[in-house]
């Protein structure tokens, strides 16, 4: 060393530092797993490891929301193949969400100690787990209480995957209300769902790609979503709903929140991705639950984005693709998502909406990486490329166009609905706490490093609900 110069572990120099609110050309200073400062690139300094960000954009680690990892049958995907999708894709942290169709290996305070247990040693990404319970359970209040105690700050619930009654549900949300927790709803009303799949058998309509949207209708989200928000807003619940298809929902629950009902809501990457006609197009490639909607939807969904009402998750689900070639029986929805939301969000906010590259990559920051941290509880640690918080980037290239073909897919599942998508942006590299967990650069093999990411769930922080209504206030 020469000189009193600065040293670090790891410098990343001469790459565009993106955040949502603004992009600047800043060196990116790493000690101890930890981001330490951003220096003028004419700032001198010197580091163990340097790495040449010039021509780059430096994201973010992304926070995916929404990733099913706990295996439905073993040897179906784990939490080895999945993290390398999801650090191949620049996800630095997974929230994982128990399997689809029920698993009650995944559920109550037992389920979590699995699931953690299974995550711990095995994956390349830090990560945080989803709480679950199932309706209707006489113990469900003891079971969000000991959920709370092992530290989960967002509950998903279960109940064949629909909403249940408000009888069912009142006391549920007052709990969760009482012990601080935020509920994880996927807003079907299983009683539209009855009536309109019970109509379409007598009419000798079975399910299968052609009727899959006619069979789960966007009525059953909106009278779900409708209920759910009354009931947040009577006993002021935190309240996060998956799965937002169409117009619709998006509407109620953009004015839900201007109301100041503690709401929010992500949108899967698929769903901006595809419309109902993909579905005869793309059959089992394309097939959502719930189902892809209108082209006028996917634009109000798109508008949400825009204007940070929504986040954006990957909705991972790695099935295996022989799994949705059924001749009888319902068909099997849902895509893999993880690797894939990077660069199809980027993607699409390039070609679709126009927007310029450092533009849509300070959205894509907003939607994947700091409003997800702040929904999880993360804040202090992911989200952002600020001093004080985990060195957690990815080294991404803005202009580089690809093909997605099979050959990308890191996930056990081994297929893609992208597959033969022209893309833009690439990740390149990815740190996760200031170490190197996927690279890339120069093309060839992905090069993977150690499995030592961690459960980094905290203390709750303040949503980004929370901070919006105080601004808005004039606190």
């Amino acid at each position: 060393m020469t000189g009193n110069y600065a040293t670090y572990d790891v410098l990343v120099r001469g790459g565009v530092v993106i955040g949502a609110d603004a992009a600047a050309r800043r060196d990116v200073a790493v000690r101890d797993g930890t981001v330490v400062a951003l220096l003028e690139p004419a700032d001198p300094a010197e580091a163990r490891t340097v790495i040449d960000a010039t021509g780059r954009f430096v994201l973010p680690g992304l926070v995916d929301a929404h990733v099913r990892l706990h295996p439905p049958r073993p040897g179906a995907y784990d939490w080895a193949s999945e993290s390398r999708a999801a650090v191949a894709g620049g996800v630095t942290t997974i929230a994982e969400m128990p399997a689809v169709p029920a698993d009650p290996a995944g559920r109550g305070r037992a389920g979590l100690e699995r699931r953690r247990t299974a995550a711990t040693g095995a994956s390349l990404a830090d990560f945080v787990l989803h709480g679950a319970v199932d309706l209707p359970d006489p113990e469900v209040g003891a079971e969000l209480t000991a959920l709370a105690a092992a530290g989960v700050r967002t509950v998903r619930l279960y109940h064949d995957d629909h909403v249940s009654t408000p009888r069912e549900l009142g006391p549920v949300f007052a709990a969760a209300a009482g012990l601080g927790l935020r509920l994880v709803l996927q807003p079907a009303d299983a009683e539209v769902l009855e009536l309109i799949q019970g109509r379409l058998a007598r009419r000798g309509v079975a399910p299968g790609y052609a009727d899959h949207e006619a069979c789960w209708p966007r009525s059953a989200g909106i009278v779900a979503a409708a209920r759910c928000v009354a009931l947040a807003r009577q006993h002021s619940t935190a309240l996060h709903l998956t799965g937002v298809s169409s117009q619709d929902e998006a509407d109620l629950l953009v004015a839900a929140a201007d109301a100041g009902v503690p709401v929010t809501f992500e949108v899967g990457v698929h769903h901006l991705s595809f419309d109902a006609g993909d579905v005869l197009r793309f059959g089992p490639r394309a097939l959502l639950g719930p189902p892809a909607r209108d082209r006028a939807d996917q634009d109000r969904l798109w508008a949400t984005v825009l204007a940070g009402e929504s986040i954006v998750v990957g909705d991972h689900t790695p099935g295996r693709f022989s799994d949705r070639l059924r001749t009888s029986g319902p068909v099997v929805p849902g895509l893999p998502g993880v690797q894939e939301l990077l660069p199809v969000l980027y993607t699409g906010l390039r070609r679709r909406l126009g927007l310029p590259a450092e533009q849509a990559a300070r959205h894509v920051a907003r939607v994947t990486a700091e409003r997800p941290a702040a929904l999880l509880g993360l804040s202090r640690h992911k989200g952002a490329l600020v001093p004080g918080r985990d060195a957690d980037l990815v080294l991404f290239d803005p202009e580089r166009t690809w093909l997605f073909d099979a050959a990308e897919v890191q996930s056990r599942c081994g297929w893609s609905a992208y597959e033969g998508w022209s893309l833009i942006g690439g990740v390149e590299l990815t740190l996760r706490r200031g170490e190197v967990v996927f690279d890339r650069r120069g093309g060839g093999t992905a090069r993977f490093g150690a499995p030592r990411g961690i459960n980094a769930q905290t203390e709750p922080d303040e949503t980004w609900f929370e901070r919006d209504k105080k601004s808005a206030d004039g606190e």
